[in-house]
């Protein structure tokens, strides 16, 4: 089996929670989401094979019959270590999952065990009864016996709406989202020194489908020209299967995703890109298929400028940073690897590989400083979030703002810019961000402090007295370490 990577806490979660199966002697639910290609199964199974407990690891097929996915069901059952004797689970010829459930109870053991159901809301799509069957058998089959119930599920709205106040399983069970190796996670399984392992994080997406199949210590760019040559690598197949599990038909979500990707981040911008002949798509359109993407699928993001006034206009960026790699640099290198052409591929990637790095890390750098601000490694202990700020015409655009809310901040407590760069931040660098940060609404030059985040740190013409905090990609990095 391939090399199990970073996942600690969420280790320590599920183990948590077998040991207060083992200590009650009743049963604990779990529902455990999360994007696809994150590793939830991965997860799972680890925990599984550490745990030293009798399990039933079921996974679902999307597309099945109700008939076809108990019948699965029980056959995963029957095979498990679950039933002292696999003899106990029966042939159940058109059964349904109140049966299913009732043979489950009838097989687990008197020690604690764990049950596991992966792609959950395919269950759900195939069977309207299935949230109440599941509902009914944990109140009155399973929620007595030692059993760890995990409910896995990658449609991120679906299995939100599994635990919602309005649904059978309301009030039953834990939630535990799970997101992408963290960026220290990466940098220890790859060897890699911080800059490097931001790099690596950025192409990766922190996907461990993707970082399994980096060699150690290799930097981003050697890696996207070794893989420029296989058109079956991960780095392409990983993202290329997320958009077509979510996104299988070219329809104008797909549209919208993909303008997206390219580049555009406006409203108006993503209107005019995703429209047809007859112009750009109505705002009526437009407006539900970004709520949904946002909201429910979760695929896009959106940024709001942070300052002490309401501002305008919102923007969007794809979430995934490996997604958003594959969309606006990748798929064209990938089609130049399936003609033969892998030089042409990564020449593509290399010239646009410093411009899209400098926009795919932001993210990143302001999560840091996030995470930095809450273990109080900041000089300002009241920041509770960070963001950038621009007005309509993006003149200017700040990088940093950090503020006591958003996206309508009570006070600023620091400004400033990002540049990632092989240069340093040098004086005109300094000269240009004082002057953007000085139109921030609610900056004060009197107590409003100035933070820069560099790759290459500050230029030789640069006193560091200038300026409060120099953001470096070792602080980026220790920020997750934590």
């Amino acid at each position: 089996m391939t090399r199990f990577i970073g996942r600690k806490a969420e280790l320590s979660v599920l183990g948590k929670r077998l040991e207060r199966v083992a200590a009650s002697g009743t049963g604990v639910a779990l529902t455990i989401r999360g994007r696809r290609q994150v590793g939830k199964s991965r997860l799972v199974q680890e925990f599984c094979d550490l745990a030293s407990v009798p399990y039933v690891f079921s996974v679902a097929t999307k597309g099945a019959s109700p008939i076809e996915a108990v019948a699965s069901f029980l056959d995963d059952l029957r095979e498990s270590a679950l039933p002292v004797d696999p003899e106990l689970v029966p042939e159940l010829d058109g059964a349904d999952w109140p049966a299913a459930f009732r043979v489950l109870a009838s097989v687990l053991p008197p020690r604690p065990c764990v049950v596991v159901l992966d792609e959950l809301p395919w269950l759900a799509e195939q069977d309207g009864r299935f949230d109440g069957a599941l509902q009914t058998a944990w109140d009155r089959l399973l929620s007595t016996k030692p059993v760890l119930l995990l409910l896995l599920g990658s449609d991120l709205h679906m299995m939100e709406r599994l635990t919602a106040y309005d649904r059978p399983f309301f009030g039953r069970a834990d939630n535990l989202v799970l997101g992408p190796l963290n960026p220290a996670d990466v940098a220890r399984a790859l060897g890699l020194e911080a800059p490097d392992a931001i790099d690596a994080h950025l192409v990766s997406g922190g996907l461990p489908g993707i970082v399994r199949t980096w060699p150690h210590g290799m930097p981003a760019l050697e890696f996207l020209r070794q893989e420029a040559a296989d058109p079956a690598a991960a780095v392409f197949g990983v993202p290329e299967a997320a958009l077509m599990a979510e996104f299988p038909n070219p329809d104008v979500s797909r549209r919208v995703l993909e303008a997206v990707g390219a580049g555009d981040r406006t409203h108006a911008n993503i209107a005019a890109t995703a429209g047809s002949r007859g112009g750009a798509l109505p705002s009526g359109t437009l407006s539900p298929l970004l709520r949904r993407l946002t909201e429910e699928k979760q695929v896009l993001a959106v940024d709001e400028p942070l300052s002490a006034k309401p501002g305008k206009p919102a923007l969007y960026r794809v979430a995934d940073s490996n997604l958003r790699l594959y969309l606006g640099v990748l798929r064209a290198a990938h089609e130049q690897a399936r003609r033969g052409r892998p030089e042409a591929g990564f020449r593509l990637v290399e010239r646009r590989w410093t411009a899209w790095r400098g926009r795919a890390v932001e993210p990143m750098i302001r999560q840091s400083i996030e995470l930095a601000a809450l273990s109080e490694r900041l000089p300002w202990p009241d920041v509770s979030a960070v963001g950038g700020w621009w007005n309509r015409r993006f003149d200017p655009e700040v990088d940093l703002v950090g503020a006591d809310r958003a996206p309508v901040a009570g006070r600023i407590f620091f400004a400033g810019s990002i540049k990632w760069l092989a240069s340093g931040f040098d004086r005109h660098d300094l000269a240009a961000a004082r002057r953007a940060v000085a139109r921030i609404p609610g900056y004060d030059p009197a107590s409003t402090g100035l933070l820069i985040a560099s790759l290459s740190g500050l230029g030789p013409d640069v006193d560091e007295r200038s300026v409060d905090v120099l953001w470096t990609p070792r602080d980026v990095i220790e920020s997750w370490q934590g």
